[in-house]
């Protein structure tokens, strides 16, 4: 957090050495992200690259209330609601980072890349706002009440949207695993 503010303020007196190296310290995350989101790598690039030209623009009046990942993050996350508001229908998707099993097992493995498919295939039929949710506080790490922040909404609008989403990939999962 130190590094950071220390990094926004040499950026703020045009040391450009210290935006690059914010874009390579948070790139992975962003783009990890906007890829969750997205589902697809040359938008999920784009979306990262104008999250850190606005930020490069607009550095002089940026004033950190919490982390800088948090900040950028949640940029992130709104290019993308930006994005899926402008277009009749996005797909979304979430890319899980596959587990290396201990055991060199093909069948385990390919049972696992199954229970992924599924998950990803469940949340990608969730309202936008509820997986977007998910999403931020499983994959960016985000606190709630820094998505509620973020988002101009309440705890408790998050919480719920949170609530519901966990129900429906429950039931949709369950009614899967049932067939």
């Amino acid at each position: 957090m130190f590094e950071d503010r220390r990094l926004l303020n040499k950026l703020k007196n045009g040391k450009s050495d210290a935006l690059a190296r914010i874009y390579e310290k948070y790139k992975n995350d962003l783009l990890a992200l906007a890829m969750s989101l997205l589902d697809d790598k040359t938008q999920a690039d784009d979306v990262v690259h104008d999250v850190y030209l606005a930020f490069a623009r607009n550095a002089q009046t940026i004033r950190l209330k919490s982390s800088l990942k948090g900040y950028l993050l949640t940029s992130v996350a709104n290019r993308v609601r930006n994005i899926a508001r402008s277009q009749d229908r996005i797909q979304i998707g979430l890319e899980i980072e596959r587990i290396d099993s201990p055991c060199d097992c093909p069948q385990k493995q390919e049972m696992l890349s199954e229970k992924f498919q599924k998950v990803e295939s469940a949340l990608a039929l969730l309202p936008f706002d509820q997986r977007e949710v998910v999403t931020l506080h499983f994959q960016a790490g985000l606190k709630f009440k820094d998505i509620a922040k973020a988002q101009g909404v309440s705890i408790n609008t998050i919480l719920s949207r949170y609530r519901y989403a966990i129900n429906k990939l429950r039931s949709m999962l369950n009614s899967e695993a049932q067939k």
